[in-house]
This record gives C-alpha cells, sequence and structure tokens, in this order.
C-alpha cells in the first residue's frame, strides 16, 4: 500500500512539473504582424491582454483609423492603444489612445510618433515595453477591463502624456486636483445602435502640472474639459528622476459607474508586477489545458503563439455588477442585459476549429458563447454572423448554426436549447440586415435547390454553405427529438448536389434557367464564389464527403482531384474582384498548386484523403503545411489569421487530428508534430498523445494504439478524447498503405460508404 501511494504521489508531481512549465515563455504576440494591405502574413497585432478580455491594448504605429494599427515594418509608434479590433478589414471600435511624449508637445497622431527599434521592444501576452529613440520608455500589462502603464522619462524637460480620444464623438474631464481624467469614447465602424459609448476613468500617480484640450485642431491650453467630435486631452508632469508615472485606465460599455467600479476592483490598489503576474498566471493555466512535450523549440514556441491567439476571440462583451453578477450592454438593441455577451467574430472562418477547439479544451467557454448566441437573437431577432460588436456585414453563411450543433453533440447543454432551434430555423428562412444575417437568397434556395448566379453574388458559396447549415440544423433537431424538422432539413443538406457539375468534376455557378454559367475555368476567383475559386469551393461538402466522393465518381478519383489541387500550378484569374486581392497573391507565393491554405474554406481539404482510404497522404500534406507555412516569427502565418482559425487549424494539426466536419463528434486523423501531447480537460481527465520515432522525416503513421489496443481508424471520437486515454502512434519515414484502408477506417459521412 505504502508503494501505492508512493508511485501516485511520484506520478502527481510529474504531472504537476509539466503543468508548472511557464508556457506564456514561448509565445510570440509578434507573430503574423509583418503584413500589409496587399499581402498578408497574418494581420495580426501585439495584443497585451488576458483570455477572451473585455479591453485589449496594443502599441499602435499606424494612423488613427487604420485596421493596420500596428506593422512590424513601421519605423514610429504613434501612441499606445485601447483596441477591440478582431481584423483590420473591420477595424476598430471604442479607441482610447495615449501617448508619453518628451520635449516638444505634439498632440495631432500624424505629427507626434517617435522612432524606434525592435531590438528596444519586449512583447509578451502580459507585457508589452518598448524604449523609443527619445528615451521614453512605456511598458503596460493588461486585466480583463482594464490596464497599468508605466512611463519612464529620460529628464525633467517637457514631460507630457496626450490622451487622444479619437473622433466620432467623444468627451475629456481633467481633475487636476484628483489626478484624474474621465470622459467617453464612441467611435466605432458599425453595428452599433444610437447610444452606444465606452466610458473611462484613468488616474496617475504624480500631480498634474499642466493641462489642456484640442478640439479637432485647435488647441485650449489651461481648459479642463473638451467635449466634441474630435478631442485629445494633454497633461504635463514633473516625476523625478528615477521614478515612474503609473497610469491606471479602465473602460466599461455599461456606464461611467461602472467604469469606476472596473477600475477599483482590478488596478486601483494593485502594483504593476501584481497585475502582471496575475495576467501570466491566467495564461499559464489556460495554455497549460495543452503540455507539449518535445525537444524542438521552434515548434513549441509556433504552437503556443497560435494558441495565444485562439484564446483572444470571441471578446467577452459583459461585465461584473456589484455583487459579482455578470451583466452587460448589448450591441443590438442598446439595452442592459443580464447574462453573458460575447463579440468579434466571424464564424464563417471561426467555425471550423476555433469553437471545436473550444468544445474539446474549454467548454465552459462554448457553454456561455451558446448562451450569448441565444441572447443576441432575442435582443437582434438574428443569430450573429460577424459581430464587431453588433451585427456587421461581412462574409456569407449561416455558420452560427454549426456553433450550436457541435456544442450540443459534445455534450454542451446548459442552455436554451428549444430558443436556439428556433433561432436557427428562423435564420434560414428570411434575409436580415445586414445581408450577413439570416439568409441571402433563401427563396430560390428553398425553391431551386440552390441560390441562383448572377442572381445572387457569390451564390455558389452559399449553396454549399446553407447545405453545410442544414445539416447542422437538421443534426441539432434530432437530438431534441424534433423529428420533422430534422427530415426536413437532412433532405435540404443534399443540395450541394444541385452545383456540381459531373462533366468538370468542380462546383459551378448555376443560373436561375438552371443553365450552367460560362465561361468556366476552376482557377477564376469571385463570382459565384468567396474569397477563392472552384478549386477551393468544390470540397465544401464537410457532412457528406462521401457523397460528395460519389459525385466525383468513388474514391480513386476524388483521390485523383485532391492530388490535382496540390500539383497544379498556381496559376489563377483575379475574376470579378477585378484585381489581385491579397489572398490570390498569397496563393502563388506558396507554390502549393491550388491549395491555399491562406485563406479558410480549403483548409480543412488536406484531411479528405482520411475518407477516401488514402490516410498517408493526409498525413504528408498536413505535416507539411505544419513545417512550410507557420514559424514563430513576424511573418510566420501565410494569409490572415483571422480570430484564431489559422492557428487553431495548427493547434488541432499538430495535436494529432482535426474537426473537419463541425457538428459530429470525431476528428480526422492527421500527422501528429510533437513527441508527446498532454490533453488536460477541465474535468480533471487527461488524455496523450504520444508519438514514436517520430523524426522530422517521419511523418507517416506505422501503427496506432488506443488506450492499448490496436487503432486503424482515420479518426477518433470526441468522447474517446475527453473520457481521458492515451493514443500512441509509431511513425515512419514510408507511407504504411495497409492501414485506414477498410470501409470502417473512414470517418462518418451522411451518405453510408459501401464496399
Amino acid at each position: 500500500m505504502r508503494r501505492k501511494i508512493l508511485i501516485i504521489i511520484l506520478l502527481l508531481t510529474i504531472k504537476f512539473s509539466v503543468i508548472a512549465e511557464n508556457l506564456i515563455d514561448y509565445v510570440n504576440p509578434l507573430m503574423g504582424t509583418e503584413s500589409t494591405f496587399s499581402f498578408s502574413h497574418g494581420n495580426t497585432y501585439p495584443a497585451v491582454a488576458v483570455p477572451w478580455g473585455v479591453n485589449f491594448w496594443s502599441p499602435q504605429t499606424g494612423e488613427n483609423r487604420s485596421g493596420w494599427m500596428y506593422a512590424y515594418t513601421d519605423t514610429i509608434i504613434r501612441g499606445f492603444k485601447q483596441t477591440h479590433q478582431p481584423s483590420p478589414w473591420i477595424n476598430d471600435y471604442a479607441v482610447l489612445s495615449v501617448m508619453p511624449l518628451s520635449g516638444e508637445l505634439k498632440i495631432s497622431h500624424k505629427e507626434r510618433g517617435v522612432s524606434f527599434l525592435h531590438d528596444n521592444e519586449e512583447a509578451h501576452p502580459y507585457l508589452y515595453s518598448v524604449k523609443m529613440d527619445n528615451g521614453v520608455r512605456v511598458s503596460m500589462v493588461p486585466t480583463r477591463s482594464s490596464s497599468i502603464i508605466e512611463v519612464e522619462y529620460p529628464s525633467l524637460e517637457g514631460q507630457y502624456f496626450v490622451i487622444d480620444a479619437q473622433h466620432g464623438g467623444c468627451k475629456v474631464e481633467i481633475d487636476q486636483m484628483r489626478r484624474r481624467v474621465t470622459g467617453y469614447v464612441k467611435n466605432h465602424n458599425g453595428g452599433v445602435p444610437a447610444n452606444f459609448t465606452s466610458y473611462y476613468v484613468m488616474e496617475f500617480s504624480h500631480p498634474i502640472a499642466e493641462k489642456g484640450v484640442a478640439i479637432n485642431d485647435s488647441l485650449f491650453a489651461g481648459r479642463n474639459v473638451g467635449e466634441h467630435d474630435r478631442v485629445c486631452g494633454y497633461l504635463r508632469f514633473i516625476v523625478p528622476e528615477g521614478e515612474r508615472l503609473t497610469v491606471r485606465v479602465s473602460s466599461s460599455f455599461i456606464s461611467a459607474q461602472q467604469a469606476q467600479l472596473n477600475f477599483d476592483r482590478e488596478v486601483r490598489h494593485k502594483t504593476f508586477n501584481e497585475v502582471k503576474e496575475d495576467a501570466i498566471s491566467q495564461w499559464n493555466e489556460l495554455l497549460g489545458r495543452v503540455v507539449v512535450e518535445d525537444e524542438d523549440l521552434e515548434a513549441k514556441k509556433t504552437f503556443y503563439s497560435c494558441l495565444y491567439r485562439v484564446l483572444l476571440f470571441p471578446r467577452e462583451f459583459y461585465e461584473y455588477d456589484a455583487e459579482g453578477k455578470p451583466y452587460y450592454y448589448s450591441p443590438y438593441d442598446g439595452e442592459i442585459h443580464e447574462g453573458y455577451m460575447y463579440t468579434d467574430n466571424g464564424f464563417w472562418d471561426t467555425f471550423r476549429a476555433v469553437h471545436p477547439l473550444f468544445t474539446l479544451l474549454y467548454p465552459e467557454v462554448s457553454e456561455r458563447v451558446m448562451q450569448s448566441l441565444v441572447n443576441v437573437y432575442e435582443e437582434s431577432g438574428f443569430l450573429p454572423e460577424w459581430a464587431s460588436p453588433g451585427h456587421r456585414g461581412c462574409m456569407i453563411g449561416n455558420n452560427s448554426l454549426s456553433l450550436i450543433a457541435d456544442a450540443y453533440v459534445k455534450g454542451i447543454r446548459d442552455f436554451d436549447a428549444e430558443k436556439a432551434l428556433e433561432a436557427m430555423v428562423h435564420q434560414t428562412e428570411t434575409q436580415g440586415e445586414p445581408l450577413s444575417v439570416g439568409r441571402n437568397g433563401y427563396k430560390e434556395y428553398m425553391l431551386l435547390g440552390y441560390v441562383p448566379y448572377p442572381d445572387y453574388y457569390e451564390a455558389t458559396a452559399k449553396t454549399l454553405e446553407y447545405a453545410y447549415a442544414d445539416w447542422c440544423l437538421s443534426t441539432f433537431a434530432s437530438a431534441l427529438g424534433k423529428a420533422d424538422i430534422a427530415s426536413d432539413y437532412k433532405s435540404t443538406s443534399y443540395n450541394y448536389e444541385n452545383v456540381f457539375d459531373k462533366s468538370y468534376g468542380f462546383m459551378r455557378g448555376k443560373t436561375r434557367k438552371g443553365d450552367w454559367v460560362f465561361p468556366f475555368a476552376p482557377e477564376e476567383w469571385g463570382g459565384p464564389f468567396t474569397e477563392g475559386s472552384s478549386w477551393h469551393y468544390t470540397w465544401s461538402v464537410m457532412h457528406d464527403v462521401e457523397g460528395l466522393s460519389k459525385l466525383m465518381g468513388g474514391h480513386e478519383n476524388m483521390t485523383f482531384m485532391l492530388d490535382s489541387m496540390f500539383a497544379a500550378p498556381p496559376i489563377y484569374n483575379y475574376g470579378t474582384y477585378g484585381f489581385v486581392i491579397h489572398e490570390i497573391a498569397e496563393m502563388v507565393a506558396l507554390n502549393m498548386g491550388q491549395y491555399a491554405h491562406g485563406n479558410q474554406p480549403v483548409q480543412h481539404a488536406a484531411y479528405l484523403y482520411d475518407y477516401t482510404l488514402s490516410p498517408w497522404k493526409t498525413q504528408y500534406h498536413v505535416r507539411n503545411i505544419m513545417n512550410r507555412l507557420y514559424n514563430p516569427t513576424p511573418d510566420g502565418y501565410c494569409g490572415d489569421e483571422d480570430n484564431g482559425q489559422t492557428s487553431a487549424w495548427y493547434v488541432f494539426s499538430a495535436m494529432g487530428f482535426y474537426p473537419v466536419c463541425p457538428g459530429r463528434a470525431e476528428y480526422a486523423m492527421g500527422s501528429p508534430l510533437f513527441d508527446k501531447v498532454t490533453l488536460n480537460m477541465p474535468s480533471g481527465k487527461t488524455f496523450v498523445v504520444s508519438a514514436l520515432n517520430n523524426k522530422t522525416d517521419n511523418v507517416y503513421i506505422n501503427s496506432a494504439k488506443l488506450n492499448g489496443k490496436k487503432y486503424t481508424k482515420n479518426y477518433i471520437n470526441h468522447f474517446d478524447l475527453t473520457s481521458g486515454g492515451e493514443l500512441k502512434f509509431e511513425m515512419t519515414d514510408k507511407p504504411n498503405l495497409k492501414r485506414g484502408v477498410e470501409i470502417e477506417d473512414a470517418p462518418k459521412s451522411m451518405t453510408e460508404i459501401k464496399k
């Protein structure tokens, strides 16, 4: 007995030591920041934040209102910004920026920029610090709704601090006696009610020696209050040598009183280091849900940098009242409600891997997101598809349905499922405003079985996404015992067949009369497709890969088509876009045929070989994509990172599996990147993925065992993972052509696989 106890203690000690590793040190927030409008290496910025925080902070190198707030190739800093930006294409809202200066007072963001070198920059999720070329050092650390900023001035001369309330209606009020600045900002880029406001409060450690405001471009020295469309405030300090100016700032979307409550709760009585250590603890706990053991340091950095991105969005848009209960200002109806609200997410991107990762490793977050979706429906009449912070007119599809179905089939059910079903059905039967909510072309889709082109732009892509969404709705309705609804939507989930041209072997645009749109070239972008071509959207039948295979003439033909996508020259026709959009340029730069990993529609395609019983080809391509297209550097992505989706692809793939079809509780098998990965489930269970003989060239699975038993399937069930256990691979440098080749080894499809 004593020996057993010692063994248990030893095992617990080993487990604790692994989890206690400072995983946050592997994260590089600058990964993906070397991006421009015309070519994206991620389109990210170094977010100083806690996971899913209400506010992020970031250095600002771009001009005000630019979606490219921070670009690694820029050489000046214009400010330090409270940001909520999920994407440069969506841009920002509730922006408040500050800029410490030394010497001459320059208020305008176009004039106040100070040069800096990356050698003098330190970036972590919990801390950003930079010493600019004028000698001013700025450091900032985050809480959920607040930040503490420390400023070191090089001399007593001209110690200025500019507060830029941006544009769109704002207020700056300076209380010199109390060393406080309060006010509000209303700036946004759409999707909010008329009363949308972010209230802020800011306090300083040292007396304010001088003050003033700038309204538009007019300076008013000594004035306390500025309230106008565009306002900046400025303060001058006399901070003795060797001391730091400490700035504490909080904000709230609910009220000025709530901003003060957030301030009192999060930063008033805390030091800079206490806030930093708390943020480190939060990050390590959540990153620690996945513990990687491997000697490849660069791959570990890439992995945890990607996982950091996954844990930023969707943003928590709720706050806590004086009793600690969650409530929020609704960006849909402008009212205050109890409960949870999330925002800043484009489900066209994130339904694919981000939210499935939540259902696996962060189910408590997924549960709150589901509650939030129901809240949005009740407050706006529609489920969100692209929210920032309210409905935005961006992208296509009904991918909110995927989130709900996927969560429910994986056991996440503490939300109003009946109301969710009502919302899902409603989403398919009407058109909302903007066009991204509801179903654009729903009447024709119901009548014809497809969305006609050119009547509707991106019509074929919409047809394919609606068919998948219908399958999700059918799956969810069936789980609720709603047989009639399940049957109706299962029927329409076959509508993908209506836009597949067997003579070409591709998805195509189809007119209202039922004719194929001519001329046709599979490499032509736009038109019937969204940010891609037929090469990319032909594979968008995640729910019925076997059905797609039958349309193509069987597994052998589908395998040939997949091979052709990776082998074809990366030629293109920019089609209706009229110019080379950045996604096209990025596909060409990859030189991986017509495969365009930099955008989302085709990211699952490498896993489709699992369905055609050629799993070794999935293993080769997945490992090749990981090794070639990701690295933990400013040019570390091959396209837009997009709210964690491109990162989540890597996180899943590095673990050895991927959710090809959210809404089905299984994952297609890939090629595990690391020697050992331990999944620490919030339930207390652990699941270990180990890969023996996992050398650089050994990308193929020679054999596998699940909990000690031989395992030949090309997929693994969700509940096998959450129940705990071990999946042990033996890797080799040559494909095993005899493993995973039986009918029962293929992942599930709506169409049954038959011999």
